[in-house]
């Protein structure tokens, strides 16, 4: 065990290269320690189903901090490291050679894994996941070379890799077992918007199918059999079916764990010396009055920041309006707030849903839950602010484009 108990970070992913650099940025002058399963130094996501799959971004600009970030702010990182196991009462962690490191704090930023799927052929040589870099080097390499490439799966992943795979000239099925793409998360007046979009540019789109089998000769994949006996060749599967939150040593920590690890508003676990962040995290958000987990970007990049100074004994809360983005062929797309699937009463959308560039807001009871901005730029910030308001709007006012959006949020004799 260290003489010198340090704060540990365990995850070394964007959120806990964020968590590093804030302890640095807020004067914590003490050992830390960054411990990374990976081989490669932290990295953002995005891009490797963004501008990095699709060959836009250099693999430099996918890296959180150069290369000498670590050593030069005293950071010891630790790359392809695994942690097995967390004493909370002891204040240890141990590694997988066995060896023992004392913490005084500790951060969980264990992220998240693909769900995988179970059915005949899915370890066949060109079944893809996309997860970490190297995934995305291997489904680029396969674009380079693929004429046909079946997609399981219609959430963000799926969409995106779809569309890299469109740019790269490459013919798509997607594979879906719901009615349509991101039925769950946007719901049917908004979802349609991702269908027609993916339809017009040459996408094959099967919805209501389930995978019985992937198929393949040799050890590699040539084809997806569908349960109603549909057969589609392929010459490469991307799989995009959901995450699963590392949660591992937490629930062997005895840590308290339900759907992530649960924390407070402070970004604390059921220990008062561990904390958690990122997609594994499932934070109490004052706003919202309940816990949610959000998978995406932004939670990565601003909850460590509120872990660490909560770490260093600072009385902060994290209560940031759940954020994420996409970018699909000509469409740009930004998303602030949260909806329950079925949480809302109505959707009201303000522009021309026929071009793809409008603001969809989901309302409950006059109160805007969530809007999204699809090819619609620097409404980010009047969007959040109708949704943090908590006041009833109309809805007629909310559709018109010539009512500005800041007047709306600033009323306090809004009705719905």
């Amino acid at each position: 065990m260290a003489a010198n108990p340090a704060f540990v970070i365990v995850g070394a992913g964007l959120a806990g290269a964020k968590a590093a650099q804030t302890l640095r940025e807020e004067a914590f002058d003490g050992p830390i320690v960054l411990l990374g399963a990976e081989q490669e130094r932290p990295y953002e996501r995005p891009p490797l189903s963004k501008g990095y799959l699709l060959g836009r971004d250099e693999r430099d600009s996918v890296y959180v901090h150069p290369p000498e970030w670590y050593a030069e702010h005293d950071v010891d990182l630790r790359l392809g490291v695994t942690a097995t196991a967390v004493d909370p009462a002891g204040h240890e962690v141990t590694l997988v050679d066995g060896s023992r490191i004392g913490y005084t704090k500790l951060l969980l930023t264990t992220g998240s894994a693909p769900r995988r799927l179970t059915v005949p052929g899915g370890d066949l040589v060109g079944v893809h996941y996309l997860r970490r870099l190297a995934d995305s080097d291997r489904i680029k390499e396969a674009f380079g070379s693929a004429s046909r490439v079946v997609v399981i799966g219609a959430g963000w992943i799926g969409l995106e890799t779809a569309a890299a795979a469109r740019a790269a000239g490459v013919e798509v099925t997607l594979l879906e077992v719901a009615e349509l793409p991101l039925l769950r998360v946007l719901g049917r007046e908004v979802a349609r918007t991702f269908a027609d979009l993916h339809a017009d540019h040459g996408v094959d789109l099967r919805f209501g199918v389930q995978v019985a089998e992937i198929t393949g000769t040799g050890g590699r994949v040539n084809g997806v059999l569908t349960t109603d006996g549909s057969r589609i060749d392929a010459d490469a599967v991307i799989v995009g079916v959901g995450i699963t939150p590392d949660t591992r040593l937490a629930e062997a920590a005895g840590l308290e764990v339900d759907n992530g690890i649960r924390v407070d508003a402070h970004l604390c676990t059921s220990h008062p010396d561990v904390h958690a962040a990122g997609d594994v995290a499932n934070a109490f958000h004052p706003l919202l009055g309940k816990h949610i987990r959000v998978e995406h970007w932004a939670n990565a990049v601003n909850q460590p920041q509120v872990a660490a100074k909560a770490m260093l004994g600072r009385d902060v809360t994290y209560d940031r309006v759940p954020y994420f983005f996409t970018d699909q062929y000509d469409l740009g797309m930004e998303y602030t707030g949260h909806v329950e699937p079925g949480g809302y009463d109505r959707v009201v959308f303000r522009g021309r849903r026929d071009t793809r560039e409008f603001i969809a807001f989901w309302l409950a009871e006059g109160r805007v839950l969530a809007g999204m901005n699809v090819n619609v730029w620097d409404v980010t910030d009047p969007i959040r602010a109708l949704v943090t308001s908590g006041r009833a709007v109309d809805a007629g006012e909310l559709a018109d484009v010539d009512v500005p959006l800041a007047d709306l949020s600033g009323r306090s004799d809004a009705t719905g």
